[in-house]
């Protein structure tokens, strides 16, 4: 019996690494970390530079002339309002049959704008007109019976005085004679009422047409041919309870809440600047026409109409307003006068001071002012600027007097 070989070992020895690559290895590795620490030193220094060469960014404006006139108590916002505005509905309900408007027209009052169908309503005018007519044929038929039965009458009266005939004839003459009187006094009544029925169905017929009340604009068409309307809600879609919307645009007016706590500086008469949102450079010379006597509880505000001094086309109902009321003319001072108008922004405070930072050439100088009056967002320089200078508005906290800047347009 034979014996097996022992199984091959296998040789680790070939794995083992030398010395020499030892050490090479771990030069190699120290100096992969020293290349990527350079790295990141070079890109925070770049970075550093890069910031420090950064300008800083700021929004300027420009020094104004200080205003003169009326100063500025209050500032509101609210709309433009028709007095005179009005949704034309029918008296009556009926089907509409013609439509003779379009927005944005013209209308003058008692301009017919819209009809409905009369059709049942002029007959039953036609009905009365004929009901009236044969009551007056009876009362001329009256009238000839009431023309015989007065010469029979005197006819009996002359035969009774004579003897020929009883007094009994000459009573019944009498009586026929009254009694016609009587039935045209009668029929005359009924013709009067029948004019009345007669007015009545031209009113009706009347109704089914639709006239402006005023003279104004159509600023909305609210009914088409075929449609049904209602002077009262019938419910649904399919019932219109006006034609349209008239606009008096003669009445145009303001409307603004003012704060409670502010009204006392609103009263009747007052001179206000308003500025439409659509025309902003356009200052629109108004007054106050009245203060409504009553507070919105949960606004805590009173509402206020203005009046404009000069209505303009480009004054449409609805459009938003920004108001200034204004206080009497300032009485000229002794002391200095202002010599301009900064926003209250441009004011820094520094040691109890008040500066601004002006901006020649791209670069900040440091300007001590003195501050005057301040009304609203706008603050009165007495001293330390003149009108055009340009002035930092916004921008970092951290600006000093000779920095270079980048304006933001």
């Amino acid at each position: 019996m034979s014996t097996s070989p022992d199984p091959a070992k296998p040789d680790l020895s070939s794995l083992r690494i030398g010395e020499g690559q030892r050490k090479s290895g771990k030069t190699g590795k120290r100096l992969g970390v020293f290349a990527a620490m350079l790295g990141v030193l070079i890109i925070v220094t770049g970075a550093v530079f890069a910031f420090r060469d950064q300008k800083p960014i700021v929004e300027v404006a420009t020094v104004e002339k200080p205003a003169t006139g009326r100063p500025a108590l209050l500032n509101a916002s609210g709309y433009v309002t028709p007095r005179r505005r009005a949704t034309v509905a029918a008296k009556i309900t009926g089907r509409v049959t013609g439509v003779f408007f379009d927005e944005g027209m013209h209308v003058k009052q008692g301009q017919i704008l819209a009809t409905l169908d009369d059709s049942d309503v002029r007959r039953a005018l036609d009905s009365a007109v004929a009901d009236r007519n044969s009551t007056q044929a009876q009362i001329m038929d009256y009238q000839v019976q009431l023309k015989n039965a007065e010469i029979e009458l005197h006819r009996a009266d002359q035969l009774q005085a004579a003897g020929v005939q009883s007094q009994e004839a000459l009573d019944n003459a009498r009586t026929s004679a009254d009694s016609l009187k009587a039935k045209i006094a009668l029929t005359k009544e009924q013709v009067a009422a029948s004019a009345a029925r007669i007015n009545e169905a031209q009113q009706a017929v009347d109704n089914c047409v639709i006239r402006a009340p005023f003279e104004g604009i159509i600023v909305s068409k609210d009914a088409q041919v075929g449609e049904m309307i209602s002077p009262i809600s019938a419910g649904g879609g399919f019932t219109r309870t006006g034609v349209a919307t008239i606009v008096d645009m003669n009445s145009n007016e303001i409307e603004v809440d003012v704060n409670e706590a502010y009204i006392a500086r609103v009263e009747p008469g007052q001179p206000v600047t308003a500025v439409l949102d659509a025309y902003p450079d356009w200052q629109i010379p108004s007054k106050v026409r009245t203060v409504i006597p009553t507070a919105d509880r949960q606004k805590a505000t009173v509402k206020v109409r203005i009046s404009f001094l000069k209505l303009d086309p480009r004054i449409l109902p609805d459009m938003g307003i920004k108001v200034t009321f204004l206080g009497n003319e300032p009485a000229k001072k002794q002391g200095a006068a202002p010599a301009a108008t900064v926003p209250f922004d441009t004011l820094r405070d520094e040691n109890g001071k008040k500066i601004v930072f002006l901006v020649k050439d791209a670069k900040l100088e440091r300007r001590a002012v003195t501050v005057g009056n301040t009304n609203g967002g706008a603050a009165e320089i007495l001293a330390g600027l003149t009108e055009g200078d340009r002035v930092v508005v916004k921008g970092p906290a951290d600006l000093h007097d000779g920095e270079a800047v980048q304006i933001k347009q």
